[in-house]
């Protein structure tokens, strides 16, 4: 018999929360428990989802400092203290190799300021209360092989944020604040309509939102700077797990020597 899901409690914070795998995370987060804010640069989208949830609307532009700490302060001040960020908001980026410099640039200014601006705005805040968790949304194009082609700005991108995550998981961790990196997997989304072939291998779009609930229950917290992957690390099979992989260090993108 499957485990039952864990029930939350506190505050969530999702940003790209207005479609696709950000609203899905934060139906999942509200229906466990949590008092949910969604945000994205679309207002009628995040009010429609936070209607639907009984949750906080925003408009929010990830690559502005000012919107993301706006966002933040509106949350804490309608819902309470942030106990945990899903940073999912993120474009694709130009499909040409060779596209036009600042159009390839933004792909970072989203990706990856984006998600530092949210992280730091909230993980300041969670530092000084002394706990809290982040679950930011990198993607198997970090590491997947080139052979597959994608968008050069992209996959660049998301190693970026997976690093970031990694990095800053070991240096907040001992002040009670786990930063998690994660992938959805390929989901059917407005992102990816159109990109990929019908049989390509698609991942279910309730995988991503389990493994952020699992993971904001905080029963994973060991795991906090791995590389998870939403399809392929369920939390059913992570739970019995942990132990192995960090004895083994896996579930790490790493340059191995023989």
């Amino acid at each position: 018999m499957s485990r039952a899901e864990p029930t939350l409690d506190g505050v969530a914070l999702v940003t790209g929360g207005g479609r696709g795998i950000g609203a899905n995370v934060a139906r999942e987060l509200a229906e466990a428990g949590m008092r949910v804010a969604v945000g994205a640069r679309s207002l009628d989208q995040v009010e429609a989802v936070a209607a639907e949830i009984g949750g906080l609307g925003l408009e929010l532009d990830v690559m502005s400092r000012d919107s993301v700490e706006s966002a933040v302060a509106r949350t804490e001040s309608a819902l309470g203290p942030i106990d945990l960020l899903v940073a999912n908001a993120g474009i694709s980026g130009p499909a040409e190799p060779l596209a036009d410099p600042d159009e390839w640039w933004r792909t970072f200014e989203v990706n990856v300021r984006g998600v530092y601006l949210c992280n730091h705005a909230v993980a300041t805040r969670m530092v000084e209360r002394g706990s809290g968790r982040i679950v930011n949304v990198a993607s198997g194009a970090a590491y997947l092989p080139t052979s597959l082609g994608g968008p050069t700005a992209y996959g660049p991108s998301k190693a970026a944020v997976h690093r970031f995550s990694e990095m800053l998981a070991e240096q907040l961790g001992p002040q009670n604040v786990f930063v998690f990196s994660i992938s959805p997997g390929l989901v059917k989304t407005a992102m990816t309509d159109g990109r990929f072939p019908d049989d390509a291998p698609w991942t279910p779009p309730e995988c991503a939102p389990r493994l952020v609930r699992a993971l904001a229950s905080g029963e994973l917290d060991e795991l906090a700077g791995r590389y998870l992957h939403a399809e392929h690390d369920p939390p059913e099979t992570l739970r019995p797990r942990i132990a192995e992989i960090l004895e083994r260090d896996l579930n790490a993108i790493r340059l191995r020597r023989d």
